[in-house]
């Protein structure tokens, strides 16, 4: 399984250090090994020219029988082979230990691996089974014999193990110093990096999507020359456009929001001039065609729908401007039955329930702010369902909450307007019935009723189910209350 790799750039930086540094150690300790394994080698090679193969070549005579030797050792270091093959007799083997010499065993395996020793005057490298390993000269002799003249290598691999056991030890010396030293500079020079991080954090997390938006602090300057300093002035600059298009759309926002509540404000008076003419017109003792009589009518219908709309453009100024609403113990599950049972009252060809809890469910807000939102919900729910739908009150709590849900089965809200079904003047024309008509207004001041709650408002639902979900802060403990789940 592949390690997993560091995630941060300075994990990564630092790692690529130590790596770096770990293939250099590993580079100079492999050519330093080679390099004095050759060097000790070639001294071996030296020293066994030098000997021109005396020692081999005065194993031609059997010894005499009042010596230990049997060959001339003068001059000869501790553990070197001689060996002198000649065609058709056995190869006679000699091994100098302390000065003196013995004839040395060779098994069939040693024969073979001497007598296959290439007579061309360089060393090579041989595993013999008896003594290890050697480094071993060939040369001819007088007699058309060979003569085989070696050294021993292990002092050679002691040397060089020595050395393999001391790099191993600086190197992992110096990968752990050097690792520390590079996690410190690495995450010094990273500071101006993190400060830019931090920066674009907090921008992040700023509510950019409405209300005024105080910018963060820009970075520190750092050095424009390197890159952290360029990404710095980089993401100062983003800071100060982003800031004054934010500063720009605040301005006509509160610009539009002030002429909606101004407007609103002064089509009261004439929206309810026309609608008190068109009343009292209807009211003339004499005679009126039928004609004169509808367009009165009429007039009167779309002043108060009209006026309906107007009031509901003056909420939402106030809203929008934050004026205070009430705050009081809010009584909601009393509120949710009168809802239900005016709902039940006005849609009489829908199923209406109410999932109450058996205890009242006390919140503190604006109750007369609070009633539109439940009459709202259950007003769309009426409007833009056909007959014979089941409609669904219901409300909970939890220690810190509370749910008030509306659901229903009717044909449901088209996914092409879901993330826009809070905004204002939007309607699901394309999916849902429109006999009723509507100003696209009502979920928009519940979903600024329930902000101005601290609450939240969300929509689920498929083609079948719809669920409006308010959650709202529960402030204080719930009063006892004798009424559990009914039918409107």
């Amino acid at each position: 399984m592949r390690p997993p790799l560091p995630r941060t750039l300075r994990a990564r930086l630092t790692a690529g250090l130590v790596t770096l540094l770990a293939l250099a150690c590993a580079t100079v300790g492999v050519v330093t090994v080679f390099s004095l394994e050759g060097f000790l080698v070639r001294q071996l090679d030296q020293n066994l020219t030098a000997d021109h193969g005396r020692f081999a070549d005065s194993l031609e005579h059997e010894s005499p029988p009042d010596t230990d030797s049997v060959g001339d050792t003068r001059g000869q270091a501790d553990r070197t082979l001689g060996a002198r093959l000649l065609p058709g007799t056995p190869p006679r083997a000699a091994l100098v230990r302390d000065t003196r010499d013995t004839l040395l065993p060779l098994t069939a395996h040693d024969r073979r691996v001497l007598a296959a020793v290439p007579v061309d005057g360089t060393g090579h490298r041989v595993e013999l089974s008896t003594i290890g390993a050697y480094q071993v000269l060939a040369i001819p002799g007088d007699d058309g014999d060979t003569l085989v003249t070696g050294l021993p290598l292990h002092p050679v691999m002691d040397t060089v193990h020595r050395l393999e056991a001391v790099e191993a030890v600086v190197f992992g010396g110096a990968l752990l110093v050097t690792g520390v030293a590079a996690a410190g500079w690495v995450t010094l020079s990273l500071r101006p990096l993190r400060r830019v991080t931090r920066t674009a954090a907090g921008v992040a997390e700023l509510p950019l999507a409405s209300g005024r938006v105080a910018m963060p602090a820009p970075v520190p300057d750092t050095d424009p020359r390197t890159e952290v300093g360029q990404v710095g002035a980089a993401v100062n600059r983003m800071l100060g456009h982003v800031g004054d298009a934010l500063a720009r759309r605040h301005a006509v926002q509160e610009r539009l929001r002030q002429f909606a509540a101004d407007a609103s404000h002064e089509l009261r008076t004439p929206v309810a001039t026309v609608r008190g003419h068109a009343e009292l017109a209807l009211r003339h003792p004499g005679p009126l065609p039928d004609e004169v009589r509808h367009a009165l009518e009429r007039i009167g219908a779309e002043s108060r729908r009209m006026s309906a709309l107007v009031d509901d453009l003056l909420l939402l100024a106030r809203l929008d401007a934050g004026r205070p609403l009430a705050r009081e113990p809010v009584d909601l599950t009393r509120l949710a039955l009168d809802a239900g049972l005016d709902a039940r009252a006005t849609g009489p060809g829908h199923r209406w329930t109410l999932d109450l809890p058996p205890d009242a469910v006390t919140v503190t807000g604006d109750e007369h702010r609070l009633q539109q939102v439940v009459t709202n919900l259950l007003t769309n729910a009426r409007v833009h369902t056909p007959p014979g739908t089941a409609v669904t009150l219901r409300v909970a709590e939890s220690a810190t909450t509370v749910e008030l849900t509306v659901r229903d089965d009717g044909p449901g809200i088209p996914q092409a307007i879901r993330s826009d079904i809070f905004d204002r003047f939007v309607r699901a024309d394309h999916g849902r019935s429109r006999a009723a008509g509507g100003t696209g207004l009502g979920l928009a001041i519940v979903a600024a009723v329930v902000a101005a709650h601290d609450g939240t408002i969300d929509l689920t639902g498929e083609p079948g189910h719809t669920a409006f979900h308010v959650v709202l802060p529960r402030d204080r403990p719930s009063a006892p209350r004798g009424e559990g789940p009914c039918d409107a």
